[in-house]
């Protein structure tokens, strides 16, 4: 999945001691999907639609991590055209970005993650995204932050019709 523009410009990249990488995303809620958030599936009604797995806390570490390098959007990558996506479980895509920063050089120093989602409340499912999270990006689970709110009825996310993510990430060279 690594194109040559990407081994090219990690070859490339000056060294900094930290990187810092931000993302947001955004998925619609739909029927007959089932709802997984930070490698957790949820009991919903309502599951999240993409051409992966679509678990928007995942798909905003991995293009956190990607943007700290400078190595363009998940698109980039993973393709939604490509049907080897279609449903792809996405810490396979966090695992991707991981193997990336390991190869320029870097680990996670520090991940802070919010999810913007009116229902199910996730208040019990936190510990869970959060374990998931450090296991992929092979940190302790101290320096994962995940965050849950509400949008107060506003907008897409407020009416329930779906969820937003947004994470930022700080990178600290290994050497």
């Amino acid at each position: 999945m690594a194109t040559s523009f990407t081994l090219d410009l990690m070859c490339n990249m000056a060294k900094r001691d930290y990187l810092i990488g931000n993302s947001q995303d955004l998925h619609v809620l739909v029927r007959g999907r089932p709802l997984i958030l930070g490698g957790v599936n949820i009991p919903y009604e309502l599951g999240l639609l993409g051409h992966s797995d679509a678990d928007v806390i995942y798909h905003v570490v991995s293009e956190s991590i990607l943007g700290a390098l400078a190595l363009g959007d998940l698109g980039m990558h993973f393709s939604d055209r490509d049907p080897k996506n279609k449903d792809l479980d996405s810490a396979t895509i966090v695992s991707y970005a991981v193997r990336l920063m390991k190869t320029a050089g870097y680990e996670v120093n520090n991940i802070d993650i919010s999810v913007s989602v009116e229902e199910p409340k996730l208040a019990k499912y936190i510990l869970e995204m959060r374990t998931n999270i450090a296991n992929l990006l092979e940190i302790n689970g101290q320096y994962v932050s995940v965050k849950a709110t509400t949008n107060e009825k506003q907008d897409s996310v407020g009416r329930g019709e779906s969820i937003e993510a947004r994470a930022t990430v700080l990178l600290r060279s290994k050497e």
